[in-house]
């Protein structure tokens, strides 16, 4: 099959179309005749060398795939051939055919392109772990969300604005995006090129309240900004490290205010805790998307050859939303 390869590690050019055996279903899971994936950040630290993929999954990048199922491995009895669905996977997105465990799998709604649900598993997914099962996230409280344009910002902020439509939003952004940004519902958006420490304007904005939730993953160089404009009770979700991994942490205050810092990852949770994620996030989140509430935000489309141009775009900060490639 065809697939994008790499010779070895490193930045785009290590990147090229080859082929590859096509991979069979284990136990429970099945074989996806790929219609569309997508970039997400991981896949260039994975490239870099630095973000390896779980053991026995694809060495082939991709977290996530739409298409519809070519064959059903031992086990599998809840879905048929030719299903249409999306899904998560540990690797093997930029593919032809990819595997999938069938407890990670969410039919495609009828009012979706293959494109627009290559965009739901990884971005969405993760933004709806962090926000509301972990974040516990609730109506009429108030959040920070960093990175402003990105593939889990956005999603992060369409989710909210859905499921929890009185909360209150604040992104960080990069003033090319910030109109942007506003016009998904952030109520504050601060341009991070001019005011890197947030604190005083997150105080005056909530009133000297602080935020109920962060979800951050810039690391150690907003850890001070981040505790410092969190309320008691807060919780700040750590979900990449992109500044660094060491940093000073006031823990009195911390024990004080009685906040939480809590890491979190998707792709290494293991296969019945990942299943139970996305069951979750069908149920609550997956209608939002079939009555078309929730809209993916696809910055452009490549089809799967020029793939050194979808990761030059993210590399370079150019897109807002998701960057998609067209597989067949």
């Amino acid at each position: 099959m065809k697939a994008i390869v790499m010779e070895g590690f490193g930045g785009i050019d290590v990147l090229k179309i080859g082929e590859v055996e096509k991979p069979s279903p284990a136990e429970n899971q099945v074989l996806i005749k790929v219609a569309a994936t997508s970039i997400n950040r991981p896949d260039l630290v994975q490239r870099e060398g630095k973000y390896p993929p779980p053991p026995g999954d694809s060495e082939i990048l991709g977290l996530e795939v739409a298409g519809v199922i070519e064959e059903l491995g031992p086990g599998v009895t809840a879905w048929r051939k030719g299903d249409r669905v999306m899904t998560l996977v540990g690797g093997g997105g930029y593919a032809e055919y990819a595997v999938a465990y069938a407890s990670h799998l969410m039919p495609i709604p009828d009012s979706m392109s293959m494109e627009e649900a290559a965009c739901v598993c990884e971005s969405y997914i993760t933004a709806f772990l962090n926000v509301f099962m972990i974040g516990e996230f609730l109506n009429g409280q108030t959040a920070i969300f960093h990175g402003g344009g990105g593939g889990v910002n956005t999603a992060a902020l369409q989710l909210s604005g859905a499921l929890t439509p009185q909360s209150r939003l604040i992104v960080t952004a990069h003033p090319s995006k910030i109109e942007r940004v506003k016009e998904l519902g952030a109520e504050l958006v601060i341009d991070y090129t001019q005011t890197p420490d947030f604190t005083e304007v997150v105080k005056e904005f909530t009133k000297k309240k602080g935020v109920d939730l962060i979800l951050d993953h810039v690391g150690a160089k907003y850890l001070a900004p981040n505790m410092n404009s969190l309320g008691y009770t807060g919780k700040l979700v750590i979900i990449g490290v992109i500044s660094g991994i060491k940093a000073e942490l006031n823990l009195a205050l911390m024990m004080v205010k009685r906040q939480q810092i809590i890491g979190s990852v998707l792709r290494s949770r293991p296969v019945a805790e990942k299943g139970e994620i996305v069951a979750e996030f069908a149920r609550r989140a997956l209608p939002k998307f079939a009555d078309r509430t929730i809209v993916p935000i696809i910055e452009k489309v490549f089809p799967l050859e020029e793939v050194v141009e979808a990761h030059r775009m993210m590399e370079e900060d150019r897109h807002f939303g998701k960057i998609v490639l067209r597989v067949s």
